[in-house]
Formats: C-alpha cells, sequence, structure tokens
C-alpha cells in the first residue's frame, strides 16, 4: 500500500472534558472547534513542534493489513502519546457563549471579514476577530447545512476584476443565496425552491451549487435561477424524457429504503479536478463535469457507504463510518485504493479551500472525531512515486505524474518516461510485444535500450539475450571449473538461475528486482493477490507464473520483430528531422555559455541512452550512432519478417551499416537489393564491378534477367553525377561494345548528368571505340545542346570527312554514304564555327563527291562568283544556282521584300525615290554575277542563254538596267526581253509609290509631334482648366501653353511655405517648387506621390 498521508493528532480533548466536537474549519494557522454545548474553541497550530513530531513519532497510524485483504481492527489506538511530545496545538481561547445549541457547521468568508455557522437551525454571521454575533439570519430558519464559495469576477462593462462572495443556505426545499462583493453585501436574499427538501450543498463554479436531495442530486445556476437534473448517463425515462432517470433517487440503487426503518443514505458531492466533480449516495457514485453532464468513467468500487468525501490535491478521498473508523485515499483518475488509514470514531472531514488556506490545493486537511483531530501530512511526491514503482504499481505511479504539476517534483518528464519505459520492459517481458513497443513510442524510450532486448539476430553485439552457444560455453566452464575444483560448494557449481529476458547484462540496471506487490492496471509482474482489492471476486485468484526463461525465436521472435518494425520506422522518420546523411547536424546547437545552470540537451536528446560521464557530450556523433543502429537493426527486422520491404529501404537515404547489409543481401541473393544498397551509400566501384559481372554472366550463381545484359548497368551510369567520369568512362566501354545503341544513351540521355558530363573526355573515349559514336555525339552536342565551341565543330567536320575519303568499304550501301554526304553539307551550311580555309583546303577538288561541299565552304567565304561557277560549270545545276542567288540576295538584303514603318519619337526627312536605283547601279546583285556567268562564260566555256533568260524573267526587278543591257548579246530579239523590261518597270513604279507614302506617313507624323508640343498630350486632358477670366477653352491647358495657378493656399512640396513672389520651378506633373528649394537638391523630394494633374494644395 501507498503511504500519501500520515495522520497526526493535534487536538484531543481530556477526559474530564465531556464536550464533543462537532464542526471544524481551518484558515491560516487557526483551527476553529465547534462543540456540541454551543461553545467555540479558537486553537493555533505549531508548524515548528508538528514538524518535530514527525521525528519524534515512532509508530505508524495506518491500520495492518492481513494476507486475506481484511482490515486488522487494532486493539489499542494506532498512535500512542510519548512522554515527551511536542505540543501541536495552543488553546488561544473559548467562546463558551458563541451558542446555545451544538455548533454544525463553520465557514467563513475572508473577503467579508465575516464567520459564518449553522446551529440552532439557524445560519448567523460572526465577527472574524471577536467571534461576535454580527446578525441571525432570520430567513435561514429550519436551515440544514449552507455552502459558501469566494472568485474573482470582472465587471462585463468595465473589465475590473472584484472579489464575489456567495452563500448559499439550504431551508427544507429552498435554497436562499447571499452574496457579497468588495467586502460589501450585494442586494436582497434570493430565494429559489427545489422539488425536495436540499440535504447538501456543493459549489461547482462560481455560479453554479449541487444540490443533493432525496429524490436526487439537480444542478443550480444562481444568477438565472435554472435547475437541471443531473441524470445518469444513457437512462431516458418514460416517453423518451429523462425525469426518471436522475441520479441519486431513491431507487437509484435498485431497491427501496422503506423497509429499513426509513433510512435513506445522505447525498453528498465534491469538486475534484478542474471541471469536475463527483456525486455519491450510498455506495453508488457519478462522475460529472462542471455543467452537469455525467462522465464516462466507472463508479468508485467502495465496499461500503461512505460517511463523506472529499478530495485533496491529487486524491479522493473517503471515511468509512465511525464503526470502522477508516480513510480512504483513491487515485482519481484509476479509482483503485493506494491507502487506508486507521482514525478511530472518525466521522467527518474538513479540506481547506485552495483560496483560504495557505496550503496547497488543501494539502494540510483535517479529520475529526467527536474527542479528536487528525491532521494529515502528505509526504514528499518523490517518495510517493519510488514507492509505488518500487511496488511494481507502474500505472498508478504514471497516473499520479499525470494529475501532479511540474513544479511539485523533480524531473516531472524524465521520471515518466523512466516509469513508462521499465512498464514497457516489463509487458515486453511477458510476450506483450505490442503493448511493450506502443509504450516504448509513447515513453520515446531510446532505440538502443529497445533493441537489446532482441537476440544477437536483431540487435548483434548489443542484444543482452544469451545465445545457445553462449550458455554451452559457460556451461563447459562451469564443468571445468567444477572438475579442478571439487570441494566447491554445489551452489557455486550450478550458478545463478536463468534470469528473464530483461533482468540481465546491461538491462539489469534497468528492471528492479521482482518483489511481492499489488497487481497493477495492466499486470507487469504474475503474483497473488493477497492485498485488499475492489474487486472481490478476484480475491484469493492466484495468475499462471509466466515462462521468463523461454527464449525469443521462433513465432514469438516474428511477432516481436513485427512490432519492433513499427517502432523502428518512427525513430527513423524522426532521426532525419534533425540530422543529414553525411552526419551533419540540419541545426547547429547553440553554444554552451557558463551562464547556464543546467547542461543543455539538444531537441533529440531522448533518442540517446544516457551514461554517466562528466566528458562534454558530442552531440552529432551520438545521434549518428543511434542512426545507424536503428537502420541497421530495421534492415535485419525486414529480412527477418518481410524482405521483399528490404528494397524500398535502400532506395531511400539510409544510415545502415554496409559491411552487415552486403553480407546479409549476398548470402539472400537479393542482387537488386544489394545494388541500390551500395547506390545509396556511394560504393559505386563495388556496385558496378557486380553489375558488370552479372551483365556478362561470369558469376556461378544464379541471377535474374533484368541483371543480365548491359541495360542496368546503363541505368546505373546515367544517375552518376560529371564528377564521376573517370568511374563512368571506365565501365561505360563494354555496354558500348555489347550495344552501342544502348550504351550511347549513357551520353546522349535527356538528364542534367548526361549534359554536364566533361565533353571532350567523352568525345576522345568514343572516337577510340568508334568513329561513328563520336560523330554521334558531336551531334547531338552540337545539334541538341547547342554548343557553339568551335573544336567541335570543326572535329565533326574532320570525321565526317575521314570516313568519306576512307573508302565505300566504310558504308554498308550506297545510300548510307549519300545520307553520310548530305549531314556533312547540312553542317556546312548551318554551323559558322569551323574554321573554313581548313576545310576548303581538305576537301578533295577534282572528286565530284565535294563539288558542292566546296561550293558551300566558297559561300561562307564570300566567293559568290567561285561557289556559282562550280553550280554552273561543274555540278550543271542551274536550280541549285538561282536557290544561291535567292539566299545570298535575301541574307545580304534582309528587309528588300518587305519594307516596314517604324514609329520613332525624332523627325528624319523621308528617303528619295532615286536612291534605290542609284544604289543599285553602284552595286550590281549576286543575280548579276550569275547573268555574267550565263552570258558571257570563261573559255572554254559557252553562252548559256535558256538559264540567262529565265533569270532575267524572274529577277530582272533586281538586275541594273545598265548593266545587264551591256551583257545581252546584240543579236537576241528585243521580244525575247518582255518580261524583264516588264518586271523593271513594276519594280521602279513600286519604289515610286512607297517613297511617296513614306513621305505622307513622315508628314502625319510631324504634325502630331507639333501638336504635343505646343497643346500637350491626350494625359493632360480632364485636369485643371486654364484660369483667370479669359479661358473658357473648356480644356486643361498643356505643351509650351501650360500654366498653374499661385494662391495662397499652396505651398512648396519640398519646404511647405508659401510662394508670395519667389521664383518657382514647375514640374511636368504641374507641382511646384522654389527655385531655392530646387536647387538645394531635394526639388522632387517629396513629389513622387504628386498626382500628372493635381498639385499640392
Amino acid at each position: 500500500m501507498l503511504s500519501a498521508f500520515k495522520a497526526r493528532p493535534i487536538v484531543e480533548l481530556k477526559q474530564r472534558d465531556k464536550s464533543k466536537i462537532e464542526s471544524i474549519l481551518a484558515y491560516g494557522d487557526k483551527i476553529l472547534v465547534g462543540l456540541h454545548t454551543g461553545s467555540l474553541r479558537i486553537y493555533r497550530v505549531d508548524e515548528l513542534s508538528e514538524e518535530l513530531d514527525q521525528t519524534a513519532q515512532s509508530t505508524q497510524v495506518s491500520q495492518p493489513t492481513h494476507s486475506d485483504g481484511a482490515s486488522e481492527k487494532p486493539d489499542e489506538p494506532t498512535a500512542q502519546t510519548p512522554p515527551l511530545k511536542p505540543k501541536l496545538a495552543d488553546l488561544l481561547r473559548e467562546e463558551e457563549k458563541f451558542s446555545r445549541r451544538p455548533i454544525h457547521q463553520l465557514a467563513i468568508i475572508k473577503e467579508a471579514n465575516i464567520l459564518v455557522s449553522l446551529s440552532e437551525n439557524y445560519v448567523s454571521v460572526h465577527d472574524l476577530q471577536t467571534y461576535a454575533l454580527q446578525e441571525r439570519l432570520e430567513k435561514t430558519k429550519g436551515a440544514t447545512t449552507f455552502a459558501v464559495t469566494s472568485n474573482i469576477v470582472k465587471d462585463p462593462s468595465t473589465g475590473i476584476p472584484s472579489i464575489v462572495s456567495r452563500l448559499a443556505v439550504a431551508v427544507k426545499r429552498k435554497i436562499i443565496l447571499w452574496t457579497w462583493q468588495d467586502m460589501e453585501p450585494s442586494g436582497e436574499a434570493i430565494e429559489m425552491t427545489l422539488i425536495a427538501s436540499v440535504k447538501s450543498l456543493t459549489w461547482s463554479t462560481a455560479t453554479k451549487i449541487v444540490a443533493g436531495m432525496d429524490p436526487g442530486f439537480v444542478m443550480v445556476d444562481v444568477e438565472s435561477q435554472d435547475v437541471i437534473d443531473i441524470n445518469k448517463p444513457g437512462a431516458l425515462g418514460d416517453g423518451g424524457s429523462q425525469s426518471g432517470a436522475r441520479f441519486g433517487a431513491v431507487s437509484s440503487s435498485g431497491m427501496g429504503y422503506m423497509g429499513m426503518g426509513s433510512w435513506v443514505p445522505k447525498p453528498m458531492a465534491t469538486r475534484l479536478g478542474e471541471g469536475e466533480m463527483l456525486l455519491a449516495k450510498d455506495v453508488n457514485s457519478l462522475f460529472i463535469d462542471a455543467d452537469g453532464n455525467a462522465l464516462e468513467k466507472r463508479q468508485v468500487p467502495w465496499l461500503g457507504a461512505p460517511e463523506a468525501i472529499a478530495y485533496s490535491y491529487p486524491y479522493m478521498l473517503a471515511l468509512q463510518p465511525p464503526s470502522k473508523g477508516g480513510l480512504e485515499v483513491r487515485n482519481p483518475d484509476t479509482l483503485s485504493l493506494l491507502q487506508t488509514i486507521s482514525l478511530p470514531n472518525a466521522s467527518f472531514m474538513h479540506v481547506p479551500q485552495p483560496n483560504i488556506s495557505l496550503a496547497h490545493a488543501g494539502k494540510g486537511f483535517l479529520v475529526a472525531s467527536d474527542r479528536c483531530i487528525w491532521r494529515m501530512g502528505a509526504l514528499d511526491y518523490d517518495t510517493q512515486i519510488d514507492e509505488l514503482v518500487a511496488n511494481g504499481k507502474f500505472d498508478e505511479a504514471i497516473s499520479l505524474l499525470g494529475l501532479l504539476e511540474e513544479t511539485l517534483i523533480h524531473d516531472k518528464e524524465g521520471r515518466l518516461r523512466e516509469i513508462k519505459m521499465r512498464k514497457a520492459q516489463g509487458l515486453f517481458d511477458l510476450r506483450k510485444y505490442r503493448e511493450s513497443l506502443e509504450l516504448f513510442t509513447d515513453a520515446k524510450a531510446p532505440p538502443e535500450r529497445v533493441i537489446a532486448l532482441y537476440p544477437k539476430s536483431i540487435a548483434g553485439e548489443l542484444s543482452s539475450v544469451e545465445s545457445e552457444k553462449d550458455e554451452e560455453s559457460e556451461t563447459e566452464q562451469e564443468s571445468n571449473a567444477a572438475n579442478t575444483e571439487p570441494s566447491a560448494d554445489s551452489a557455486s557449481i550450478t550458478g545463478p538461475s536463468r534470469t528473464g529476458t530483461i533482468g540481465r547484462a546491461m538491462m539489469g540496471r534497468w528492471i528492479a528486482e521482482a518483489k511481492k506487490a499489488d497487481s497493477d492496471a495492466a499486470s507487469v509482474r504474475s503474483m497473488r493477490i493477497d492485498d485488499v482489492s475492489d474487486t472481490a471476486s478476484i480475491r484469493g485468484k492466484v495468475t499462471a507464473p509466466s515462462e521468463p526463461d523461454k527464449r525469443l525465436e521462433g513465432k514469438d521472435l516474428k511477432i516481436a520483430v513485427n512490432e519492433l518494425r513499427a517502432f523502428l520506422a518512427q525513430c527513423r522518420v524522426q532521426i532525419k528531422r534533425y540530422i543529414n546523411t553525411d552526419g551533419t547536424l540540419k541545426e547547429a546547437l547553440p553554444t554552451p555559455s557558463d551562464s547556464q545552470q543546467e547542461e543543455y540537451k539538444p531537441p533529440f536528446y531522448y533518442f540517446i541512452l544516457e551514461t554517466p560521464s562528466t566528458d562534454p557530450v558530442d552531440w552529432a556523433a551520438k545521434l549518428l550512432q543511434v542512426a545507424q543502429l536503428v537502420d541497421t537493426t530495421l534492415f535485419r527486422a525486414y529480412m527477418l519478417v518481410s524482405p521483399s520491404l528490404a528494397g524500398p529501404l535502400f532506395r531511400l537515404d539510409n544510415f545502415c551499416d554496409p559491411d552487415v547489409v552486403k553480407e546479409k543481401l549476398y548470402e539472400t541473393g537479393r542482387y537488386n537489393d544489394l545494388i541500390d544498397f551500395l547506390h545509396g551509400k556511394k560504393r559505386h566501384r563495388q556496385a558496378l564491378e557486380l553489375l558488370e559481372r552479372f551483365g556478362k554472366n561470369e558469376t556461378d550463381e544464379e541471377v535474374t534477367e533484368a541483371l543480365q545484359g548491359p541495360q542496368r548497368t546503363v541505368g546505373y551510369l546515367q544517375q552518376l553525377p560529371p564528377e564521376m567520369i573517370s568511374l563512368i568512362l571506365e565501365f561505360a566501354e563494354w555496354p558500348l561494345r555489347t550495344n552501342p545503341d544502348l550504351g550511347m544513351e549513357i551520353f546522349l540521355a535527356d538528364t542534367e548528368n548526361a549534359e554536364t558530363l566533361p565533353r571532350h573526355q567523352v568525345l576522345e573515349f568514343l572516337q577510340r571505340i568508334d568513329l561513328k559514336l563520336a560523330v554521334r555525339y558531336l551531334e547531338h552536342v552540337i545539334g541538341e545542346l547547342n554548343d557553339l565551341t568551335p573544336d567541335f565543330h570543326q572535329r565533326l567536320i574532320d570525321l565526317y570527312l575521314e570516313r568519306l575519303k576512307a573508302g565505300g568499304d566504310q558504308f554498308g550501301s550506297t545510300e548510307e554514304r549519300d545520307r553520310w554526304r548530305e549531314r556533312l553539307q547540312a553542317f556546312l551550311k548551318s554551323s559558322v564555327q569551323y574554321n573554313k580555309i581548313r576545310v576548303f583546303k581538305e576537301l578533295p577538288p577534282d572528286d565530284p563527291e565535294f563539288f558542292e561541299p566546296r561550293a558551300i565552304v566558297l559561300s561562307k567565304l564570300g566567293q559568290h562568283k567561285q561557289a556559282l561557277q562550280i553550280y554552273v560549270f561543274q555540278l550543271r545545276d542551274y536550280a541549285k544556282a538561282e536557290e544561291y542567288c535567292n539566299q545570298t540576295y535575301l541574307s545580304a538584303n534582309p528587309l528588300s521584300t518587305s519594307p516596314s514603318l517604324t514609329h520613332t519619337s525624332s523627325y528624319s526627312p523621308p528617303p528619295t525615290s532615286a536612291s534605290s536605283p542609284d544604289r543599285e547601279e553602284e552595286e550590281p546583285s549576286i543575280y548579276h554575277t550569275l547573268l555574267s556567268l550565263y552570258l558571257t562564260p570563261p573559255p572554254p566555256h559557252e553562252r548559256n542563254l535558256g538559264p540567262a533568260l529565265e533569270l532575267l524573267s524572274k529577277h530582272g526587278s533586281r538586275l541594273p538596267a545598265s548593266t545587264t543591257l551591256d551583257l545581252i548579246p546584240e543579236t537576241l530579239p528585243v521580244q525575247d526581253l518582255e518580261a524583264y523590261f516588264r518586271g523593271r518597270i513594276r519594280g521602279a513604279n513600286s519604289t515610286l509609290n512607297e517613297g511617296r507614302i513614306i513621305s505622307r506617313l513622315w508628314g502625319v507624323e510631324k504634325v502630331a509631334l507639333d501638336t504635343e508640343l505646343l497643346l500637350g498630350g491626350v494625359g493632360h486632358l480632364g485636369g485643371e482648366k486654364f484660369g483667370g477670366g479669359g479661358g473658357g477653352m473648356g480644356r486643361e491647358a498643356g505643351g509650351l501653353n501650360r500654366r498653374v495657378v499661385i494662391d495662397d493656399e499652396r505651398h512648396c512640396v519640398v519646404c511647405h511655405k508659401r510662394f508670395g513672389g519667389a521664383a518657382i520651378r514647375v514640374y511636368p506633373d504641374n507641382s511646384v517648387v522654389h527655385s531655392g528649394c530646387l536647387r538645394g537638391g531635394g526639388g522632387r523630394k517629396a513629389t513622387a506621390t504628386v498626382g500628372a494633374s493635381g498639385g499640392w494644395r
């Protein structure tokens, strides 16, 4: 049992004193005692004497318990007075004429400095200092009980806080309410009538009170006077109403009390934690919230009807009838009985309110009989937690820690975490793996501590579980020791029996030794239940002992490992929030300073198993070790339970131990997963060596078709960064020789890695293997990636020529050779980055296959006549010659066929129509060159009139008449030149008309510019009008006629002074400044927000 409280008698009536204690009240260091004679005694508690009494007290007041669960009735008082017992309370005074009848109840309203008493069925008000009667409340005639509350309330209109105290008195069926606000009475008494006589009153909130009656409990709102029945959960009355389901009704326990001498149990209520109350009647109980709604909690398992109930933070109290004389202390969360204190003939108790008593939340409450008053002193909370843990009551310890505030216990979070982990270890020992691992997760247990519970096949060297081989070796050593020492005792030979899975090696210091204790809510140890139990049905039941020595193997091991996977997966996700795969922290830790009182702990400290050490902790290194342990153990778990899930682990960034993983995967034949893992660990050479062996089928093992051939190697090489070019080229050779098209995907793929590879190294590598591969790579680099490096352009031409000059045996067919030559010619036309003179020298002059390439190079060199000679005399392809002239003419005169007009802001005179013919006369076109080759060819070539006349008919407008007619033979009929002259006339007319149109357009542009200069643009319309009497034009002045009005209200936007007769400057947006302000450099300081038409006023 728990020792939460110790009872110390502080007031004991002497034997010759025939008085009986009827009521008690504690506030500050005083205790007011109301006697049955009507006298009031005032005691002062000596705190120092009380502390001395704690050390001098030699006997325990707790009643001992038998093994069968029955409480032992002491034959003599449990607390005997020692000879020199210090006096704990001094009698200050006694008011003998306080009342004529017994004083049944006492309370104070400290803010109003009054004492309230219930005697002679009246409620009276006394002075708190002199205890003199101030007033007897006549309205309270027949009062049975009352309740007092004081609260801080803010005024809804002003928000000013004030202290409001309320006194509620039960008078038969009525509740009469008095209110004090800031020490003064507020208004008249308010009366509220209920359905039956009120037996108990308990304040729920500042404005709501619970009234207990024989028909049940109701919640009364004293402000709105609303009465709400408190009903049992889920119960409905007739017709769907809840009128017959009120909790605490006479028949609520399923029987009537009329056959028991008309005895009806007293309704009781007490406030528990924030917003929660407990109602009780007989052995029935109900938990409600502050609004009277039932909570989903089971009933308190009382063996008998309590005499009184109360709440002393954080425990729930129940006083047994005086015949039993015991105080039960229960956990309000679990409702478990934690302590039973023997208090002979105790009949009532008093718990000071937190706002009255200086003790924390009624910590030092009082229990009284008719002759004695005990003060219940609470033990230190840390001691209570230690006692619960030592008894194996982990659930109770966890619940108690949840109820306590952090300021009341040392390292609450750490202690709660440790208790949860100890409970989880016990559950693991009982083969409750899911519950254990879920609790480990909830407690944020260090992964090392959890992994150590598993055998070496999962935990490796960290395992605390001894294997069969280890046990056999230990047995051999023990037998050898027995042979060498025959005189040794038998106990030393056999050695101690094996402990459970947890209580060994490193885990031994975490698990307490097994001891006989009460069973917890979720039992961690198996034992015989021999304490007083809340459920009588389990008394004496024997639980089958567990088998802690059974090895974790087979089906049990798989179940446990399957639960471990979820734990490790969650740890893995959380750890990756703090650390990178290279071992660096994502957020740097703050630098420790000397001013820090406690050692700094990072947010991930709970992942690391704490060890006693004075050296500073390298948190990054520790976290990296934990990450490696988690991932490696998770890998082992996957391989044991679900090997198919190991692959996704490697495709993500991980911290697995490479040696462990590689060995395990190779043994099990999971080569794909092994390749993925080596790639993730950046062990690329090992992965590529394996892929080469698998691809060439050079291994003894059977591999899947996906690993055979170069496909997987190509895909792997495509993922490598450009910095590893040496490794890429080393392992790219065998895929290129096996399957060139597939191998070239390493360098031609549309990926960033392929596009950023060092191109010179790749080109040299490919050219060494095959010239065609190098050409293909250069075409991709130049055509797709638009690389303008001259060396690449020249190299591509050289490779084209090298293969073309090599002979026909280099090509499989004539069509292939033609395609190769066409690729050369297309590249010579499109590229300008190669060395043209060098290429021209490399082209054979006598080989017809290279005539056109030579013409293309000559064109690039600007030698158009020589190029046309090749087309006319060597190739005799007049269509290509004409096409060549068209391209050359268009490239030299891009605007000749589609003249366009561009709008400019400045005026320039239009060109004259005679300028173009003059220019044509001075500069003969490319068509003239071709015409001269047709009509006046160099010897030994003959004149060619047919192509010449066709050229004149098509492009006559581009051939100047003066030079063209000189070339035409005199014998040629004029009729053949009709098309030429018609074209020339049309061209001249088009030029003249074009000049006229341009001239007119420029005139319109000039008028628009002059208008904008004089009158302003369109943007000035709609603004300020002309001022004065001579305006009346209806539009804004702009341009050179723009004007602004300077009046007395207008000021400078820089200095904010009026202008007067000073010189001014006006900006285009009509803002005005002093000339001096403009010269000062701030003329535009405040004008950015001035509108185009507003100005500053």
